[in-house]
């Protein structure tokens, strides 16, 4: 009885590992693709990876950093916006160098109003002071005068009738007299010559470098409000109000680096894809006028053809464009840019990758 038991239990087994082998070799169709790979469509195309970026005569996208450091005070522009050049974008947190500024201007102000009292002198008041004490000095200089001669006829007449000391202090005192007639004139003429000429032009000095500090801090004020450089579109603001930037650009809190600002672009009207070609399939390329492109969207099983814009004639390190992180080994590409026109019923935007093919017309 077991031995039967155990039989069957074997040819159980046996039958449960044929099936299970059947069930899993049974291959199963794979799904079909959400899209078609991009193929080369040219017997003999490049293939490149290619950014989209907005359009520009020379360079990449516009990236604005601030001059200044600061907080952000007030965000004036939303993206997607579009603007005029000089349209203020972002305020930054000017109190300090506001205060700088009308410091400035007052002491400008100062030395302007010292220079012209410098340049008004004589002052009226002060000269008829010089010539009352011209005045003063002459009659003092007659009194002691008239003294002297009196004591002096008088010791002539009798000289026991004034002593010689008397008489040696009253000539004393003409002689001071004298003296102090002499200053009160030249007191006169210093006053009424007005302010010695090295005097202004140094007060010249002065005010003309109060009012070049004066203006370039005026200058430097203006730096506090960002300004759009050129007509296009924002892409990209990277701060919020609250938020330290500086020169570096704004802190991001994900990719944990300094990123631009803002980022401007054209109208979206008319975009451009950069393209980096491998320095292996440089040689390859056609003339500018025979080339020609197609750009493929990732995603989907659009295409777009290209035009040819320029070469930017510079060889340069691969970097991966999905983070911006040099490579460790060292390839280099050559940038070929194209441009076109963005289809109206196509999602498609600065900074997006695409596969493109280059081949000879």
């Amino acid at each position: 009885m077991r031995n039967r038991l155990l039989f069957i239990l074997s040819v159980a087994g046996i039958l449960a590992g044929l099936v299970s082998a059947h069930i899993y070799g049974i291959q199963k169709k794979p799904l079909p693709p959400v899209f078609s790979p991009a193929s080369n469509p040219y017997p003999r195309g490049i293939y490149a990876n290619g950014i989209v970026e907005s359009y520009q005569k020379n360079g990449e996208n516009i990236n604005i950093y601030p001059e200044v450091s600061g907080v952000v005070t007030q965000i004036l522009v939303q993206e997607g916006q579009t603007v005029r050049k000089g349209a203020p974008l972002l305020e930054i947190d000017d109190s300090v160098q506001r205060a700088t500024e009308q410091q400035q201007k007052a002491q400008a102000e100062a030395a302007l109003a010292m220079l012209e009292e410098l340049k008004a002198e004589p002052r009226r008041e002060n000269l008829e002071v010089s010539k009352a004490q011209v005045a003063l000095a002459r009659a003092n200089l007659k009194s002691a005068q008239d003294s002297y001669d009196k004591q002096l006829r008088s010791y002539e007449l009798n000289p026991k009738s004034v002593s010689r000391d008397a008489l040696d202090s009253a000539r004393d005192a003409v002689k001071t007299a004298k003296a102090n007639l002499g200053v009160a004139k030249k007191q006169y003429e210093l006053t009424r010559a007005g302010a010695w000429v090295y005097d202004i032009r140094n007060q010249e000095r002065q005010y003309i470098a109060l009012t070049k500090a004066y203006a370039a801090s005026k200058a430097l004020l203006e730096k506090y409000v960002i300004r759009a450089p050129m007509d296009g579109m924002i892409m990209s603001v990277k701060p919020a109000v609250g938020s330290y930037i500086s020169s570096q650009g704004a802190y991001g809190t994900y990719t944990q680096g300094y990123d631009p600002v803002i980022v401007m672009g054209s109208p979206q009207t008319r975009l451009e894809v950069r393209c980096y070609i491998d320095e292996i399939l440089v040689n390859r390329l056609p003339s500018p006028s025979q080339m020609q492109a197609r750009m493929f969207i990732r995603g989907t099983n659009i295409s777009i053809p290209l035009r040819y814009e320029r070469v930017q004639p510079y060889v340069t390190p691969k970097i991966e464009l999905s983070n911006q992180r040099t490579e460790r080994v060292d390839v280099r590409v050559l940038p070929v840019i194209f441009g076109f026109d963005k289809p109206k019923n196509l999602n498609l935007y600065p900074g997006q990758l695409v596969d493109v093919y280059i081949a000879e017309k």
